[in-house]
């Protein structure tokens, strides 16, 4: 695999490769039409329904006036597109809290309601469909996940001699993807969320490259959203619809569990396997686990990027 450019310092005046500057540049020679085409060879130009969505500032350096005008903007983008009407918001992480996920694996089941609840939550797409979570069917004694089955077809689960490791993005503390976005598309928050700015993102897909987790999702076709199954409760840095071209990933559902709610694959699960909270508070459901449980494994953790999502067993 070749290897990556270098990644420039966080610094704005040291941005060489960013998305601004190369705008800038490659607007002046080819103006902002060829540019829009040129992005992304899988990018169409009605991506960009708007002058003033091509050229929004990046995330970080929106003034929060500049913040509701845009999230004004992809309202009536979603409505015109949808015929519905979101509410969309630039929810922020809360003080004191760093989010952390335990999933037990004695309970898991392998049903997959997870994975549903996940699609229809965040506005995936559903032709060709996208999911953020791959559950793993692996025999009882094993956990090379590299020759784990995640397309089993079954007529009842769990099945016999077989347990499942559900996988998605592990919101690492040292996440690799963060470290290889050559335009700062996506960063880790304070609670610990790792996010992406999808206008932002130019799709180079090297955060895909360097996740250990396949946890990071490219469109490769025009999503597919049928209006009539839109989630209207949306998050700028979360299930907001997506442009063609772009990465995305599971986002702990921040339009919940930023405001109080659990994740929607925590809240469908049949038998009580997943559970989330704020390790910070020494009372948390999760902060017990980790204490008191037989926490088994850290996927991968021989990689170095100290994940927040623990797999443990009853016993």
């Amino acid at each position: 695999m070749a290897t990556p450019p270098p990644v420039p310092s966080d610094k704005t005046s040291d941005r060489a490769l960013s998305r601004r500057s190369f705008l800038r540049s490659t607007a002046a020679l080819s103006g902002l039409t060829a540019l829009a085409a040129s992005l992304s060879p899988l990018r169409e130009l009605d991506d960009f329904t708007s002058t003033e969505q091509f050229l929004q500032k990046y995330y970080k350096e929106l003034t929060p006036e500049e913040m509701t005008r845009v999230l004004a903007r992809i309202e009536k983008e979603v409505e015109r597109q949808y015929g519905i009407r979101p509410h969309v918001r630039d929810l922020r992480p809360m003080d004191g809290v760093e989010f952390v996920y335990c999933l037990n694996l004695t309970r898991c089941i392998g049903c997959r309601k997870c994975v549903h609840a996940c699609v229809a939550e965040n506005n995936l797409s559903r032709d060709p469909e996208i999911q953020y979570i791959r559950v793993l069917k692996l025999p009882h004694g094993s956990l090379d996940v590299e020759k784990a089955e995640h397309k089993y077809t079954a007529d009842q689960v769990p099945e016999k001699g077989f347990f499942y490791l559900p996988v998605q993005c592990q919101q690492c503390r040292n996440p690799a993807c963060v470290k290889v976005c050559p335009v700062h598309a996506t960063w880790q928050e304070s609670d610990g969320i790792t996010v992406i700015d999808y206008d932002w993102c130019i799709g180079c897909r090297y955060c895909e490259a360097a996740c250990p987790y396949w946890a990071r999702r490219f469109n490769f076709a025009k999503p597919g959203l049928p209006a009539e199954r839109i989630n209207p409760d949306m998050s700028y840095l979360g299930n907001r619809p997506r442009k063609l071209g772009v990465m995305e990933k599971c986002h702990f559902c921040i339009q919940r569990t930023r405001a109080g709610r659990y994740p929607a694959c925590l809240e469908v699960c049949p038998v009580g396997a997943r559970k989330f909270g704020n390790i910070l508070d020494p009372n948390s459901e999760v902060s017990y686990i980790l204490r008191e449980k037989r926490v088994f494994i850290q996927l991968k953790e021989e990689m170095g990027t100290s994940p927040r999502f623990f797999y443990y067993f009853d016993k």
